[in-house]
C-alpha cells in the first residue's frame, strides 16, 4: 500500500443525517466499509447513487445473494483490489458461505467447491471481467439456471463492482481507518488494525506481491 491518493471526508464534519447514519451502518455492516463511502463522501451524490445501488441489487435484489458475492469477489481477485476482496458479506456468511469457499475462485473451472449453477455465474462474470466471448454455451447454461431479470441483475452488479474496485485500487485507501474499531465485514484474521497488516504480510496472503 503506497500513498494515499484521495482523502477522507472525517465523518464528524458531515452535516447531512442521513449520510452520517448510512456510515455508522457500513461501521457496523460492512460490504462497503466506512473507507470508500468517506471517499465517495466527497462527491454526496456518487454517495448515494452506490449506497442505494449496493443496497438494492447487492443486499437485495431477485439474484441470490450468495452467488452476487462470489462474483464480487471473483472480481476482487481478478483486478486485485485489496480493499474489496478482504471485505466478506455477513448475509452470505449468515447464509452459508465459509472462508474456504473464496479460496478458490480464480480457478473455480476445475474445484469442486461450486455447483454449476454457481459456475454459471462465475463464468459470466469471468467473461465481463476480461472481455471474453459470450457464446452459446453459456448463455444456455445462464438460461439453465437463472431467469433473465436474474441475469440482467448479475450483469448489472458484476458491472458495478468491477468499475468501483478497479477505480478504489488507484485510490490506495486501507482498512480500518475511518470508523475504526468494528471488524464488520472483515476477512477472518484480520479484525483489527494490528491482525490486517499481519494479514498482509503473511506468505498465503492472495494478493502478496511477488
Amino acid at each position: 500500500m503506497t500513498t494515499q491518493r484521495i482523502s477522507y471526508v472525517e465523518p464528524e464534519t458531515i452535516k447531512d443525517e442521513d449520510m452520517r447514519a448510512e456510515l455508522e451502518r457500513c461501521k457496523v455492516r460492512g460490504t462497503p466499509r466506512p473507507e470508500s463511502q468517506a471517499i465517495r463522501a466527497h462527491v454526496p451524490a456518487a454517495f448515494w447513487s452506490f449506497a442505494n445501488t449496493w443496497q438494492t441489487v447487492f443486499h437485495e435484489g431477485i439474484a441470490e445473494h450468495t452467488i452476487k458475492e462470489l462474483c464480487r469477489v471473483y472480481v476482487s481477485h481478478s483486478v486485485k483490489c485489496e480493499y474489496c476482496g478482504n471485505q466478506r458479506s455477513i448475509q452470505s456468511k449468515n447464509k452459508g458461505l465459509i472462508e474456504k469457499d473464496y479460496k478458490d475462485l480464480l480457478n473455480f473451472e476445475k474445484s469442486d467447491r461450486y455447483n454449476e449453477k454457481q459456475k454459471a455465474a462465475l463464468r459470466y462474470t469471468q467473461a465481463i471481467v476480461w472481455d471474453l466471448e459470450c457464446d452459446d454455451s453459456l448463455w444456455e447454461q445462464l438460461y439453465q439456471y437463472f431467469s433473465e431479470a436474474e441475469i440482467v441483475e448479475i450483469g448489472y452488479f458484476v458491472s458495478i463492482t468491477m468499475g468501483q474496485q478497479r477505480w478504489l485500487r488507484t485510490l490506495n485507501i486501507d482498512h480500518h481507518k475511518v470508523l475504526t474499531g468494528t471488524s464488520a465485514s472483515m476477512i477472518e484474521g484480520a479484525e483489527t488494525a494490528e491482525k490486517w497488516q499481519e494479514f498482509k504480510n503473511s506468505e498465503d496472503y492472495w494478493a502478496k506481491q511477488v
